[in-house]
């Protein structure tokens, strides 16, 4: 005897048509956008944490390489970077007070928040922006050796970073100069730099309060510093001057840290930058009443999903690379 044990309703969970599972195909479009671009953004971390792992001996510490403060000069690590992230997570409330707003059919408040929630994303791209300039520039200089290891420069008397300029020669006879529209620019051995090789090695070894500090950390987490007379046999490893960072080189530590921060920092950046113009547009056409003549405000909501998925990722990016 053939028995049937029903356990629910005959009616179908997933729906089927045209919204399946009760979402439109525009949610649902966005929905498979951030399910793939997390996966990719998870490649990169992952990757970061490999390379980190590997090379913890030597990888810069956060604290020293990101303290910087527009207009303030000093040692503020890490102020300007939970500043950032302030506004950022901001930006998602004001996003969340503008999709629920939409839901109220209240066309005034949606303008303000979305609004509101442009100008933050513009302030965070643009402290990025900035960021990635002071990176780059550099503001204390060190040598690489052959070995592509980098050596920084100690203050003996204050135990703080010294930087080329505190006590590098100028030795105009072993520069090579380039006259551009913006002035006189110097090129060391092998990297532009505003100072040569021999400058920099002759200083060091007439300034006997500056010593060597390696890449490598010791079990205290701060990196170790060499006495007088190792930092002079480390020095005469060097092979080039170092100002800054880039993708082959870097002054803070281990170059693999600056290209994962560059691309994963600049992937990320694109994503918030690609968010503030699509919120634009969105902007615009709610002041022009287009949604309010559909009837709903779900173009908001899409766009709230990407922009929640932007600040979440950022709060992983900024776990990784200034945290931990």
């Amino acid at each position: 005897m053939d028995a049937t044990v029903t356990t629910g309703t005959e009616e179908s969970v997933w729906g089927g048509g045209n919204k399946p599972l009760g979402a439109s195909y525009g949610k649902m479009m966005m929905w498979f956008f951030i399910v793939s671009d997390a996966l990719t953004f998870s490649g990169f971390l992952v990757s970061y944490g490999f390379s980190r792992f590997k090379f913890i001996d030597i990888w810069p510490i956060a604290d020293e390489v990101f303290t910087h403060v527009p207009f303030f000069h000093g040692n503020y690590p890490m102020y300007y970077v939970a500043f950032m992230t302030f506004i950022l997570i901001m930006s998602s409330v004001t996003m969340v007070l503008a999709v629920d707003a939409g839901h109220k059919m209240k066309q005034g408040k949606v303008v303000i928040y979305m609004f509101l929630t442009i100008i933050g994303g513009a302030i965070f791209v643009g402290s990025q922006a900035w960021e990635w300039a002071t990176f780059i520039k550099g503001d204390y200089g060190a040598v690489e050796t052959k070995g592509g290891r980098i050596l920084q420069f100690v203050d003996a008397e204050t135990g703080e970073r010294a930087a080329l300029a505190d006590f590098a020669k100028t030795l105009p006879e072993e520069r090579v100069k380039h006259v551009s529209s913006e002035g006189i620019w110097f090129q060391g051995e092998g990297y532009k730099t505003s100072y040569s090789l021999n400058e920099v090695v002759e200083g060091f070894k007439a300034t006997p309060n500056i010593l060597i500090r390696t890449e490598y950390v010791n079990e205290e987490g701060e990196k170790t510093v060499l006495d007088r007379k190792g930092s002079l046999e480390k020095i005469m490893e060097a092979t080039q001057v170092v100002e800054g960072a880039n993708l082959v080189h870097n002054e803070y530590g281990h170059r693999l840290f600056a290209d994962f921060f560059f691309f994963i920092t600049g992937f990320h950046g694109f994503h918030v930058f690609s968010g503030v113009v699509i919120n634009i547009i969105i902007f615009f056409n709610v002041i022009l009443g287009t949604y309010e003549r559909r009837g709903h405000y779900e173009m908001v909501e899409k766009v709230g999903l990407y922009w929640h998925f932007v600040d979440l990722v950022w709060v992983f990016v900024f776990t990784f690379f200034y945290l931990v």
